[in-house]
């Protein structure tokens, strides 16, 4: 018999001194500019992060030696509303589209230049179990930092 497992998504948010439209930029086609290039998982040492900001747009890492690795893709593109993107990572840190997990982006104006960001990230169940469970974790962990960093940007 199989059996099912669930996984709690991460959410997390944060809130920005800067309008919605400006926010939901600096997060998407400004991936780069607060993106840490110590967050690879390219065999390269990271330049830059890259979000085709579009539907279909391709998150991916360019290498210091102008190789590309994929992290994920665009599932969903309501500028400057929300965005899901494919997390297409292992519990080894390497792109792998068979245990894609997601990352939704939700900016919700809190007046003209206010942004409430909320980030759920879920389905780590397609990572196995223990996986799944490890990997939560991690992110759990990541993601706090990460909105911090992109909030100062965001701020500027």
């Amino acid at each position: 018999m199989n059996r099912t497992i669930s996984i709690a998504p991460v959410r997390k948010e944060v809130r920005v001194r800067a309008p919605q439209g400006h926010a939901f930029e600096v997060f998407t086609a400004g991936l780069g500019r607060w993106w840490p290039t110590t967050m690879s998982i390219g065999t390269s040492p990271m330049k830059r992060a890259v979000l085709e900001p579009r539907l279909d747009g391709r998150w991916y890492e360019l290498g210091e030696d102008g190789s590309q690795t994929n992290v994920g893709r665009v599932l969903v593109w309501e500028p400057p509303h929300r965005f899901v993107i494919s997390w297409d990572v292992n519990i080894e840190w390497r792109p792998d589209t068979t245990v894609s997990s997601e990352v939704e982006v939700r900016f919700i104006a809190e007046g003209p230049n206010g942004t409430r960001v909320e980030l759920e990230h879920r389905n780590f169940e397609k990572l196995g179990e223990a996986n799944g469970a490890e990997m939560r974790n991690q992110v759990d962990g990541g993601w706090p930092g990460l909105l911090e960093v992109f909030r100062s940007e965001a701020e500027k």
